[in-house]
């Protein structure tokens, strides 16, 4: 498989409601597309770093950089194998794994349409596995200006069919928000999210949270710390999920001999892609411990790209994969993802990713657009 041609495009796409973390409020996604062409086909990845570099050390202008100057021109004129020989031609650049893997995703998806098959079948996922032809969906839901919203959106959510609600919390929004959501709804898949927004001196306080019989308390310590959440994990009866410290295989296995997680969340963009991602998917499940899929305010590429890593085996627990509306007015791809009214979405049948680009409204709300090679 030659790679002949790259071309990104930034789009700009304000978000029906705005969702907001410890990190701040956001109304607005600027996201690059991926569009690698090779072999009279073309597949399309979704980089899914925010418009500022909060989560991690990436953003939408560094990945549109790492992937003009240095990732394209890399891959741009090869031929390989096949996907998984993507990855390690760009290995020596350090860190930037989103826009690493926004085009080895994009390859991938290439991959699959030459083939003519779907994604997930790509990657080895799906009923191959013995897995259903659907994947749970859960919610995740920021932080909002009153507790009774909040309350008011999760009656929402819960009519919709989700069968988790995940809470982002910070210091000044935790304990006493989950004790009324829990009071409100006391039978409900629960789980809070503090995007490393408390230290290892908070464990006392973050003790209390053992009460709420929470399915997990999401990356409550900094985002390159593992060691200090082992003895964070050790004070509380909730398992910890890793989230942005987990960035590599490597990673998840030095979580699980430290017994720092009870639960990993995997998101194709912070591991840089498919390969690693299979990786981390593959360790964890070697220890025994539970994955799910991680969101990152995808449009659909990328949400489409989210559905197809969840059909892989041990992602067992309801992920953050959810319906275009939740975020979009109209989403880049053809049909919406939709969810079932049992808070399942389906795997598509047709080959790659499994959905048509909506191009017209692409272009509609390019930034701008430039090609490699």
């Amino acid at each position: 498989m030659k790679i002949e041609r790259v071309t990104l495009r930034q789009i700009s796409m304000p978000l029906v409601h705005f969702f907001e973390t410890s990190f701040g409020r956001t109304t607005e996604r600027h996201m690059v597309l991926v569009e690698v062409h090779g072999e009279g086909a073309t597949g399309w990845g979704e980089v899914t770093a925010g418009e500022n570099p909060f989560y991690n050390e990436e953003w939408t202008e560094s990945a549109w950089l790492i992937l003009r100057d240095y990732v394209a021109p890399r891959v741009v004129g090869r031929t390989v194998e096949g996907p998984e020989d993507i990855a390690p031609l760009s290995a020596h650049i350090r860190g930037h794994n989103m826009a690493r893997g926004g085009l080895e995703a994009a390859v991938w998806d290439l991959a699959a349409r030459l083939e003519g098959v779907p994604l997930w079948k790509k990657i080895g996922g799906g009923p191959l596995q013995g897995k259903p032809r659907e994947i749970p969906c859960g919610v995740s839901l920021g932080i909002h200006d009153t507790v009774d919203a909040l309350l008011a959106r999760i009656e929402r959510e819960l009519a919709d069919g989700y069968q988790r609600i995940k809470l982002k919390i910070k210091p000044g929004w935790d304990i006493d928000v989950v004790r009324r959501v829990r009071e409100r709804f006391p039978g409900i898949k629960l789980s809070v999210d503090a995007n490393s927004a408390y230290t290892l001196a908070d464990a006392d306080h973050l003790r209390r949270l053992d009460e709420f019989y929470l399915m997990m308390i999401e990356q409550p310590l900094s985002h390159d710390e593992i060691i200090d959440h082992a003895a964070l994990q050790a004070k509380l009866a909730t398992p910890i999920c890793l989230d942005e410290c987990i960035r590599t295989a490597h990673h998840a296995e030095q979580a699980v001999k430290l017994r720092a997680c009870g639960i990993i969340n995997i998101k194709l963009g912070r591991v840089g892609g498919f390969a690693e991602s299979k990786r981390v998917h593959d360790a964890a499940q070697a220890a025994g411990i539970p994955v799910w899929c991680g969101g990152m305010l995808e449009a659909g590429i990328g949400r489409a790209h989210n559905i197809a890593l969840a059909a892989l085996p041990n992602f067992v627990l309801p992920g953050d994969v959810s319906a275009s509306k939740r975020y979009w007015k109209r989403d880049i791809i053809q049909p919406a993802v939709e969810v079932t009214p049992q808070g399942t979405i389906e795997l598509r049948d047709e080959p790659g990713f499994g959905y048509a680009l909506d191009l017209d409204f692409i272009r509609s709300i390019t930034v701008r657009e430039e090609s490699i090679g």
